[in-house]
């Protein structure tokens, strides 16, 4: 798939990741180094003390730095545990048991570490497994478990201000996007005139065309009447999109089939508002439009294993993505603005996903923090021709 607003997207966000990432590498091992300089200088206090005069620096340096590189990587692995594993509502249950073993764990690979390095290094002294262990395991537990309210306060502040950021920018898109539609925007009631003008025109008899206008002023009302809402319910959602697929179906006649797989325990969902239009309509327009036999597009919607999520898809059995980008390369903005509005709304909690289907056509995945709640009535597995 050749799509270049996408993929200039996924690189910055990958370069995004990687500088924070060596960023926060660099600053663990500059505060670790500050501590390690610390415990040196401390060492060498305790020597010229106990022995009545100045001893050699170099000893107590190498073993302040040994044990401080050691704690910078011990915090690098409790980061990567808090960032992959955060402290949320409704998972705590799960995730505290995972991060106190992980303590355990990193504490016990401390001990470990010191006893095989002392075999190697002699200005570490002799380090015995057992008394080192008896001495200092605990200590190295409870100062795991600090690092590891420490990264997550980290973690919270970083989404914190991700969040932050992300509402700027939606904030921003938003302001720009109202700018253009008023440079663009035809006075509602004129075009909605225009359009009844125009249906009078048509001969009664001809009711075919009649419906389409109709539903495109249905559509074009929907558009203007909900420009400001970010999220519906997936009942909502199927229903502003059933003008369109009504559109559609006149257009291209027994060529398109609509099946819908919604379940019911979904229904009531909140996705991004007018979110299945664009993907329909990049199935039918590359799937289903540039061929003579007729073809299918399926919506489908369920809930996840853990309930917590929404799992929806949009499937065609068209040629699917086309190496060379050619007419079934689904090139546009549509697909790109979509990743960015998920990106915006959903601060990374989600999954946007594109696959070819084994048998042919394309797989638009969208997974979603599940919002809302109780069980609906409705469609399920019907079929619109």
């Amino acid at each position: 798939m050749d799509d270049v607003p996408e993929r200039n997207y996924d690189v910055a966000m990958n370069q995004e990741r990687h500088r924070q990432f060596w960023l926060e590498t660099a600053l663990i091992f500059a505060a670790w180094t500050v501590f390690g300089l610390f415990m040196a200088n401390q060492f060498y206090m305790q020597g010229s003390a106990l022995r009545g005069a100045p001893v050699p620096w170099g000893p107590g340096l190498k073993q302040g730095l040994f044990e401080a590189y050691q704690w910078a990587f011990v915090t690098l692995a409790i980061f990567w545990l808090a960032r992959r594993f955060p402290l949320e509502r409704g998972r705590l249950i799960r995730r505290i048991p995972m991060h106190l073993a992980g303590a355990l764990v990193l504490a016990m690979a401390r001990v470990v570490a010191m006893v095989e390095a002392s075999r190697h290094v002699d200005w570490l002294g002799t380090r015995d497994f057992n008394r080192q262990y008896y001495s200092w395991y605990h200590n190295y537990v409870l100062f795991c478990v600090l690092l590891i309210g420490i990264a997550h306060a980290v973690v919270y502040y970083a989404r914190y201000r991700e969040r932050e950021r992300a509402a700027e920018r939606l904030a921003a898109g938003l302001t720009e996007a109202r700018l253009q539609a008023l440079k663009m925007q035809l006075q509602p009631h004129f075009l909605f005139n225009t359009l009844n003008a125009i249906s009078a025109l048509i001969p009664a008899d001809a009711k075919p065309a009649r419906r389409m206008i109709a539903r495109l002023g249905d559509l074009l009302r929907i558009s203007l009447e909900h420009e400001e809402t970010q999220e519906v319910t997936l009942r909502e959602e199927l229903a502003f999109l059933e003008p369109y697929l009504e559109i559609e179906q006149a257009r291209l006649g027994d060529r398109l089939v609509v099946v819908l797989e919604i379940a019911p325990d979904t229904l009531d969902a909140l996705v991004p508002h007018l979110m299945l239009q664009p993907l329909v309509e990049n199935a039918i327009r590359h799937g289903i439009a540039p061929r003579i036999e007729a073809g299918t597009v399926t919506i489908a919607s369920a809930l996840g294993a853990d309930g917590g999520s929404l799992h929806l898809e949009v499937r065609d059995d068209g040629p699917g993505i086309v190496p060379d980008g050619g007419a079934s390369g689904r090139k546009g903005v549509g697909l790109s603005n979509i990743r960015s509005r998920l990106e915006q709304l959903y601060d990374g909690a989600h999954r946007f996903e594109l696959d070819t289907h084994p048998e042919g056509g394309l797989i638009v995945r969208i997974v979603l923090p599940f919002r809302g709640g109780g069980l609906a009535e409705g469609l399920a597995e019907s079929s619109v021709r």
